[in-house]
């Protein structure tokens, strides 16, 4: 179904700081999903924080109105197919995002990112925003 998408790290962060272009494009989307290895990110950008009590707040209120996409076994087989191609292609991208990356093949869903190394993950749609 179009419009169903995982956000990456960079996106929720603009979503945060307000960016009118990401409020718009997720008003149009029915379904919004965060990969657990996003959420982990947010929570580790919060704890390093001048403001961490109303950030952590504000990634609660996120988490609590999206779907979160656990990590399992079947993630844990795409992890390892994307990094091994990767590997093979010399063209590593950092861990948290091969785990992003294998959620979202998972399920079956484009991700939105404005990180261009996605585009380098076989068989993952990914949606610059």
């Amino acid at each position: 179904m179009p419009g169903r998408i995982p956000l990456d790290t960079n996106i929720v962060i603009a979503l945060f700081a307000g960016e009118k272009p990401v409020r718009e494009r997720l008003a149009e989307c029915p379904e919004v999903f965060l990969p657990s290895t996003v959420l982990g990110e947010l929570y580790y950008g919060v704890l390093k924080s001048s403001q961490a009590g109303a950030n952590f707040a504000r990634i609660e209120e996120l988490a609590a109105a999206v779907t979160i996409l656990p990590c399992d076994a079947t993630t844990a087989r795409l992890y390892g197919e994307i990094k091994a191609s990767l590997r093979l292609k010399g063209r590593p991208i950092p861990e948290n995002d091969i785990w992003i990356a294998a959620v979202a093949q998972q399920y079956g869903l484009s991700l939105a990112t404005r990180d261009e190394h996605f585009n380098h993950v076989a068989g993952l749609a990914a949606e610059a925003w």
